[in-house]
C-alpha cells in the first residue's frame, strides 16, 4: 500500500471507524479517489488538526447543504471530540451569510445526530447579550476586525437604509452571533471565510480574508482552511479564495 493511500486510511478510520472493505461497493475507483484526496493529501497538508478541519467542513457541507454528508461529518467530529456546543455555534452562525432556512436544515440533522448519540436537547445556552447591548457588543467586535467599511460603503444610499442596513448587519452578524460562547473569535472568522468560499462571494471573501488574519489567524492556517475547502466546494471556488490571499501577502510585502 502507498504511503498516501495507508495515510489516507488511517484518517478516515480515526473519523470514521476501520472502513469495511467487505461491503459491497459498485463505485470502488471513485471512493479510492476521494479517500487518497481527502484523507490523504488534504489531511497530510498544513497543520490543522483534525478538529479545526471537521468545523471546516461541517461549515462548508452545511453551507451547500450537504446534509447526507453533514450528518457523517458531525458524526466524526463528535467522534474525535468536537463538543456539542461548538457544533451548534458552527452552524448558528450561518444564519446571517446563508439565511434562516438552509440553516434551520443544517440544524435539523445536527439534532438529528445529537439524539441519536443520546445528547440531551435544548443545548446550553450560549447567549451573551440583551436587546439592550446586542448592539455595542457587536459593534465592538465588528469594529476590532473591520472598523467602520460596511458603513462607509453604504453611506449614500437615502435615510433610512444608510443608517439601517449596517445596523441591521451590527446587531445580527456580531450581536447575536459573534458574542455567544462555544467558539472563540479566531476560529469563528475562519469558518465564516470558509463559508463564504464556498458561496463564491468574492467582495464579502476579500474583506472576510483580512478579518480572520485580523483575528488572529495566521496566513498558513488560512491558506491551510482553504485549501482543506478545496475537497467539499471544489477546487475553482477554493483558489478563489486563495488568490485573495496570496494578493493580500504580497501587498503587504
Amino acid at each position: 500500500m502507498s504511503d498516501r493511500l495507508d495515510h489516507s486510511e488511517r484518517v478516515y478510520a480515526d473519523l470514521f471507524g476501520p472502513r469495511d472493505t467487505s461491503a459491497v461497493d459498485n463505485d470502488p475507483e471513485f471512493g479510492r479517489i476521494l479517500r487518497t484526496y481527502i484523507f490523504g493529501d488534504l489531511f497530510a497538508l498544513g497543520e490543522l488538526d483534525y478538529r479545526t478541519r471537521e468545523l471546516i467542513t461541517v461549515t462548508t457541507l452545511a453551507t451547500l447543504q450537504s446534509l447526507p454528508q453533514l450528518r457523517g461529518h458531525l458524526n466524526a467530529a463528535l467522534t474525535i471530540g468536537v463538543e456539542a456546543v461548538e457544533l451548534r455555534e458552527v452552524i448558528y452562525q450561518l444564519a446571517p451569510f446563508m439565511g434562516f432556512p438552509r440553516t434551520l436544515n443544517a440544524i435539523a440533522v445536527l439534532n438529528e445526530v445529537l439524539s441519536s448519540r443520546g445528547v440531551d436537547l435544548p443545548l446550553p445556552d450560549q447567549g451573551t447579550t440583551t436587546d439592550d447591548d446586542r448592539h455595542e457588543r457587536g459593534s465592538d467586535i465588528q469594529q476590532s476586525l473591520y472598523g467602520n467599511r460596511m458603513a462607509d460603503s453604504l453611506a449614500s444610499l437615502p435615510e433610512p437604509f444608510s443608517q439601517a442596513v449596517p445596523r441591521l448587519l451590527t446587531e445580527w452578524a456580531f450581536g447575536d452571533f459573534a458574542t455567544r460562547g462555544g467558539l472563540d473569535t479566531p476560529t469563528r472568522e475562519l469558518l465564516i471565510l470558509c463559508a463564504l468560499a464556498a458561496l463564491n462571494l468574492e467582495p464579502q471573501v476579500r474583506s472576510h480574508v483580512a478579518g480572520a488574519l485580523a483575528a488572529g489567524n495566521s496566513p498558513e492556517t488560512v491558506l491551510a482552511a482553504l485549501v482543506h475547502l478545496s475537497g467539499y466546494a471544489g477546487f475553482p471556488l477554493a483558489v478563489n479564495a486563495i488568490r485573495i490571499v496570496a494578493e493580500r501577502l504580497s501587498a503587504e510585502q
